[in-house]
């Protein structure tokens, strides 16, 4: 059966009895900030199991995608784990409980496929339940399961909860029995090989409290409403259906990896375990190829573009390790055009908008692929260099400094760095790469962190939602209104009230101020309670439904309970309106005239300016980003109506409403109307009518990433007001050269090619003086212990490149077979460097250029034993650096 037909018959099951079937999330998991990417089928429905939202239905039946990414390097070690998997699950919320659960998934697994259903052998089916839970027991037996083959299991098998204080509770997991080749008999207590894991059944039905750890979290009691959650591994389901060993041979994988080993020449299955083996290194190789290809393909189809930072990072790790490993089965061409296609067409019967969008994709992953092997080709060249230098200075390790940056600076994998170094003979020093690593991604969670909940434990954000439920925001009609302070808080939770001076995080019943969110900047302004009033400078949705106010009081003190007015300042909302609308006719017309491929990756509005961030593979010409300015402010002068209604997600698409990739939409959607020019789904604050925004004058346009653009602008007064600075401008420089304004850029132009014409002439004459007394110099050398030593001071400010072709020059004018050391320091900028040039008698004589470099700057600097370079103390210590050389030489 294959993985389509799984899936379907999967949703139809749960349909029939009574569930709404609810589309997959996309993979950006963007509604919680602790989490790069879904990674289970229960995360869309978190904050229905939490309570903070109210469910639109009982149950509900998915097919997730979901990606888990922390053992990326464990990849392909075993046949039974990768990044990207699909779950199938069901879940109730306070309907029906075990009774109802197992009957459901016990029916679907064992009914004949003649039926719909799974048709798995009832006799080779164990479930577990929890030790103490009796309940899911008998009705395990009361589906037919004889008791010998229900399985009681303790807390770390058996007992599920998400981490942190919440629902919680047993579970019961089916396994299947694949046969005595497969391991020992005796049920999954005994070998987990043979019985394989298949279906996890979750009751909640008790709540944690707060605990040391999360084995300490104390049980409260039983939830008000039980809950279940189940999850059905696809993939698993897939393997035991269609009679495989493991999931890189069901029909969604195996393909891609055929493919790979017809491209490389290998043969998939030289190792029969599941587990990977040493002797086996092709098998591991060619599982990490399928597994990140087919995982790259969904994560580019769902809008992840690879870069630099968060789940872009994460994209380009998994594509590169894919392409590294293509490499070292001895494909050195590209490989993602022979390999992509293929995942393609083994996904596109479940997802057919891969098919649809392929073309974008594609465009992403080669690019992304043409980079990388650019990057191999750099950074072994740099890491060579690294590893020339440190076998110089007689080490037998790379920093982890230097790996850190080979990885940071230049995209170069440490486990390449590791394998390089490795082949000459070096090690590296990998705990001081992790310790970077680590300290580079804890600066960048606590800054992302910090801007979203101000160093609040989100706990207690919990609590006071819990407490009054979610904020009313009312700022699409009102900017100011009435309100009660429902809480105050600070670094360290609740407080009683605040006094003049102090900053805090204010909580309204209802408010008019708008939560920073889709791009848009928060709104700013008053809040006046009594005889005290605060200044509200910033606000935020740190979990979702709680509208937080981060303000300081101005004037007397305020109180929770106490009631006050706010009031937003409404020429800033009007300005950053402007400009959230100008945003959405810029991402229109962007998509006008290059295609549907260029959707909006981010964007910002602020007052009066936009930054609007995009997905195209190439830059954007002149020409049409004229074009683009043209046509929005044709809109403008069109005076086109700006219209919000609220409508159903399906009804938004059939009219053809702009969704932005990685969203995840409920059933009721906002959709903002300018006339029939563009309709997008959004959230934020806009004009009543297009010509409101004045005028909107494009800055720039830029690359900030593979395959992702940036064009900046100007809205309004401000873009009036760019213009006028510009017309002044051209107006003054038209008169410095008494041309018409439109022969102003000729004119500069012209003027710019002969200041560089002079620069060049003057760089000739620098190094003519500088080259000059090269003779004269080299017949003065100085014998040191028999070395001709030259010591001098380049002209002052003289250029690098000319310092280190003095030196060269003075050493070639002294005999060759006489030992000679040149040392050339230069001050420039404030600061003193030193070239030292040693010719080969010197050398063998067991002087190096490095060493005597390294000497004058106590251990810095670098470069080859002929010729090596340092620099950066201070320029009145030039004529030092000449000494230290020479006395060098004197006890060496």
């Amino acid at each position: 059966m294959k993985t389509a037909e799984i899936k379907r018959r999967y949703l139809a099951h749960f349909e029939a009895n009574g569930h709404a079937v609810v589309p997959s999330a996309p993979l950006p998991a963007i509604s919680d900030p602790n989490l790069l990417f879904v990674n289970a089928g229960m995360v869309q429905f978190v904050p229905y199991f939490l309570g903070q939202q109210t469910p639109p239905y009982k149950r509900a039946v998915s097919v997730q995608k979901c990606i888990r990414t922390p053992d990326i390097d464990e990849v392909g070690k075993t046949s039974r784990h990768g990044t990207f998997f699909q779950m199938n699950g069901n879940f109730s919320f306070g309907d029906y409980f075990k009774a109802g659960a197992i009957p459901l998934a016990w029916d679907l697994v064992t009914k004949p496929q003649s039926e719909g259903g799974f048709g798995l052998d009832p006799e080779r089916i164990w479930p577990t339940v929890y030790l103490d839970d009796d309940e899911a027991f008998e009705i395990w037996r009361s589906v037919g399961v004889p008791a010998e083959r229900i399985v009681r299991r303790g807390k770390a098998d058996n007992f599920w909860s998400m981490g942190i204080p919440g629902p919680c509770g047993p579970c019961s997991e089916l396994f299947y029995d694949r046969g005595p080749e497969y391991g020992r008999e005796g049920g999954p207590a005994v070998d987990e090989d043979r019985y394989m894991e298949f279906w996890n059944l979750v009751f909640m039905q008790y709540e944690r409290g707060p605990g040391t750890t999360k084995e300490d979290y104390p049980i409260l009691g039983e939830l008000p409403a039980k809950n279940i959650d189940t999850g059905m591994g696809l993939e698993r389901m897939a393997s035991i259906l269609q009679g495989v060993d493991n999931l890189y041979e069901i029909d969604e994988v195996r393909p891609i990896l055929d493919r790979a080993a017809e491209l490389t020449g290998k043969r998939y299955g030289a190792n029969p375990s599941h587990v990977a083996s040493e002797s086996h290194p092709d098998d591991v190789r060619l599982r990490v190829v399928a597994d990140h290809v087919r995982t790259a393909l969904m994560l580019i189809g769902d809008g992840v573009t690879p870069s630099n930072e968060g789940r872009g990072y994460v994209l380009r790790r998994i594509m590169r390790r894919a392409i590294r490993a293509v490499r070292l089965l001895g494909w050195q061409d590209r490989a993602l055009p022979e390999l992509l296609p293929v995942a393609r067409d083994c996904m596109a019967p479940s997802y057919p908008e891969l098919a649809a969008d392929f073309d974008r994709i594609a465009d992403y992953a080669y690019a992304e692929e043409d980079a990388f092997l650019s990057t191999l080709r750099a950074g072994t060249t740099i890491l060579d260099a690294a590893i020339a230098e440190t076998r110089t200075a007689g080490g037998s390790s790379l920093s982890g400094e230097k790996a850190f940056q080979l990885h940071d600076t230049y995209g170069f994998p440490i486990d390449l760095t590791l394998e390089i170094a490795a082949e000459q003979g070096l090690q590296v020093d990998a705990e001081g790469f992790r310790r970077l690593m680590a300290d580079q991604r804890a600066r960048a969670k606590a800054d992302a962190q910090a801007r979203k909940t101000g160093h609040t434990d989100l706990s207690a954000y919990r609590a006071v939602l819990d407490a009054g439920g979610p904020v009313e925001f009312t700022g699409y009609s009102e900017v100011s209104r009435e309100s009660r302070i429902r809480a105050l808080l600070g670094a360290a939770g609740p407080l009683g009230g605040a006094v003049e001076g102090e900053t805090v995080e204010l909580v309204l019943d209802t408010t008019p101020f708008y939560a920073e969110g889709g791009g848009q900047q928060p709104d700013q302004g008053l809040i006046t309670v009594g005889g005290g009033q605060l200044e509200v400078f910033d606000v935020q949705q740190p979990v979702p439904g709680l509208i937080v106010h981060r303000a300081r009081v101005v004037r007397g003190e305020v109180r929770p309970g106490e009631t006050g007015f706010a009031e937003i300042d409404t020429s800033r909302r009007r300005a950053i309106s402007r400009s959230h609308t100008a945003t959405h006719l810029v991402h229109q017309t962007m998509r006008n005239f290059l295609g549907e491929s260029a959707t909006q990756a981010g964007s910002l509005n602020a007052p009066g300016r936009l930054r609007f961030d995009f997905n195209t593979p190439t830059g954007v010409a002149p020409s049409v980003l004229r074009d683009v300015e043209q046509q929005v402010n044709e809109v403008l002068l069109a005076d086109l109506e700006v219209h919000a209604f609220i409508t159903s997600l399906e009804e938004a698409r059939r009219i053809g409403a702009m969704a932005l990739f990685g969203e995840k939409y409920g059933e009721q959607v906002r959709v903002v109307e300018v006339g029939d020019y563009a309709r997008e789904l959004c959230g934020g604050t806009h004009v009543a009518r297009s010509a409101q925004l004045g005028l909107v004058k494009i800055l720039s346009e830029s690359s900030i990433g593979s395959g992702v653009r940036r064009v900046e602008a100007l809205v309004g007064m401000d873009a009036f007001n760019f213009l006028a600075r510009e017309h002044l401008l051209v107006s003054r420089l038209a008169e410095l050269y008494r041309v018409p304004s439109d022969q102003v850029a000729d004119r500069v132009e012209q003027t710019v090619t002969q200041l560089r014409d002079a620069e060049k002439e003057l760089e000739k004459l620098r190094a003519q003086l500088v080259l000059g007394g090269a003779g004269a110099l080299a017949a003065q050398a100085r014998d040191v212990r028999g070395v001709a030593y030259v010591g001098t001071e380049a002209p002052e400010g003289a250029a690098g490149n000319d310092v280190r072709t003095l030196a060269q020059e003075i050493r070639g004018k002294i005999d060759p077979a006489r030992p000679a050391v040149v040392a050339v320091a230069a001050r420039n900028n404030g600061k003193a460097s030193l070239v030292v040039a040693v010719n080969q008698a010197a050398r063998s004589r067991g002087l190096a250029a490095s060493d005597l470099v390294k000497a004058a700057f106590s251990g810095r600097g670098g470069g080859s034993p002929d010729l090596a370079q340092g620099g950066g103390l201070p320029a009145a210590e030039a004529p030092n650096l000449l000494v230290t050389v020479e006395k060098a030489i004197a006890e060496a």
